[in-house]
């Protein structure tokens, strides 16, 4: 009876800490109201959603379906759900996500969903555009900063009118592509790809954190440039901030750069999930510390890089 009680709870624990195995690729986290809560790209018709108060216990939480925030048939799109985004504004909160190689904003009452459409449509657009991120500016001007497909995937900047529906004409800016060394791929794909911002502004500056290479390839790693413009010309340092030789894992990128409760910068990405393999990507946190220097701003602690849910 002992021996078979002590299986019973090695295969509970056992299936319990499967469980929780995060597997998310282009992750985000949105702290709100003490709650941490985490999304990104692993179902082909919706958004899981995790929430935390500390980081490290996870649970699923989306109240749309079954752990989703996001269902496919609230929203638009019919495939390909990729890169989500939470934020919040007077007291909504909103989705901004890709789908059908296009992007769209669903909103809702609850950090945690449903997030919905009136009108499932996406935003306007005159080609695919994918990876959006949006940032608020200290003016309360709204910007879209995504990818567009111009013969390569390039990163651009757009103003928002105010309700988030549509991008106001003539505000369509290119802020960079891949033509660093580091930005190109060489073991996957020669295709040339910058993608996954991230915009935060710090003093002066403003900084877009971004990802280049191919995803599969094992040098997809993550950089940035920085401006006195939301808008450029952005300055790139050179080099990559987190990569395969910083973190010991192929395919580090695409993540979310967030300040946690403790006053904490982390940058919450994903890599393989093995040197040997890609798919199904796990999903890491690691802090990182700012610098007053623009040149070498994101200074990560791998000491305290860890995969959630592990």
């Amino acid at each position: 009876m002992k021996q078979r009680l002590f299986i019973g709870l090695f295969l509970a624990v056992t299936c319990q800490a499967q469980a929780q195995t995060i597997e998310l690729a282009d992750p985000t986290i949105f702290l709100d109201n003490g709650t941490y809560y985490l999304s990104g790209t692993n179902a082909p018709d919706g958004f899981l959603q995790y929430k935390s108060t500390d980081l490290v216990k996870w649970e699923k939480s989306g109240k749309a379906q079954e752990g989703y925030s996001l269902k496919k048939g609230d929203v638009f799109g019919t495939k390909g759900f990729w890169a989500p985004q939470y934020f919040k504004q007077n007291g909504t909160y909103y989705m901004v996500y890709t789908a059908n190689e296009l992007i769209a904003i669903a909103k809702s009452s609850s950090p945690e969903g449903p997030y919905t459409m009136e009108s499932k449509v996406e935003l306007p657009h005159d080609d695919g555009q994918i990876d959006p991120f949006v940032f608020v500016d200290d003016d309360g001007t709204k910007y879209l900063y995504h990818v567009r497909f111009d013969g390569a995937n390039t990163l651009y900047v757009a103003e928002l009118n105010d309700d988030f529906s549509s991008i106001k004409p003539g505000s369509i800016t290119k802020c960079l592509g891949a033509e660093l060394p580091w930005e190109k791929a060489e073991h996957y794909s020669t295709y040339k790809v910058t993608e996954g911002p991230t915009v935060m502004k710090d003093g002066e500056y403003y900084y877009l954190i971004y990802s280049a290479n191919d995803f599969r390839d094992i040098d997809y790693s993550v950089g940035y440039a920085y401006s006195k413009s939301p808008r450029g010309p952005w300055i790139k340092p050179g080099w990559p901030f987190l990569n395969r030789y910083v973190t010991g894992w192929n395919g580090t990128g695409h993540g979310d750069l967030f300040k946690g409760k403790d006053g904490q910068f982390y940058y919450v990405f994903h890599t393989h999930h093995n040197n040997e393999k890609v798919e199904k990507r796990r999903t890491a946190i690691v802090p990182i510390t700012l610098t007053d220097n623009p040149m070498n701003k994101f200074i990560p602690q791998m000491d305290q890089m860890r995969f959630l849910g592990e």
